[in-house]
């Protein structure tokens, strides 16, 4: 019966762990969002807490996409257990240092099953993961930015209340 279901599946076992792990990846990353924001709520920077919530909103929307995108194309979606979550940071840069990483590790993710799929030919999945390319691209953006702010603003004095504060105001304009 699970040869018979396969081979009605719109895509191959290798896409199907792959995007599994993706789906893995996208529940971790919601995860590490959340404990960036618990971090920062506990340490008096509330406008970074709520831009760590939204970016975990957004991952484990991400996450759901993944998830939905296999069931509907046949596979066998697989919920993930997460463990091992970072809970403290040594200094308010290092969450945005590793908030880039976060990101930048996605990416690279997503890339992979993309040439997974350039190599099977599976152009359904592939047109698929454009979407998550360009919300890559403003992902690692906004990480960009966000710790930009350290080098223009700087830490001392009011700086990072200063970066906190600007933090949730920036934006990406893929039209520009």
């Amino acid at each position: 019966m699970k040869d018979l279901l396969r081979i009605k599946s719109l895509i191959s076992s290798e896409i199907e762990t792959l995007l599994n792990q993706q789906v893995k990846k996208e529940a971790y990353s919601s995860s590490v969002y959340l404990s960036m924001a618990s971090w920062c709520n506990r340490n008096g920077y509330d406008f970074s807490s709520d831009y760590f919530f939204k970016q975990a909103e957004e991952e484990r929307h991400h996450q759901l996409k993944f998830y939905k995108y296999i069931l509907d194309m046949g596979g066998n979606a697989v919920s993930p257990e997460i463990t091992g979550i970072k809970q403290e940071y040594n200094a308010f840069r290092e969450v945005f240092e590793e908030a880039l990483d976060q990101e930048i590790s996605v990416t690279q993710s997503i890339k992979n099953i993309y040439a997974r799929c350039m190599k099977e030919q599976d152009f359904v999945t592939m047109e698929f993961l454009n979407w998550f390319l360009k919300e890559q691209r403003e992902e690692e953006y906004k990480a960009r930015r966000a710790l930009e702010l350290f080098e223009v603003i700087g830490e001392e004095g009011t700086g990072r209340w200063q970066i906190d504060k600007h933090v949730g105001q920036i934006k990406y304009d893929s039209e520009a």
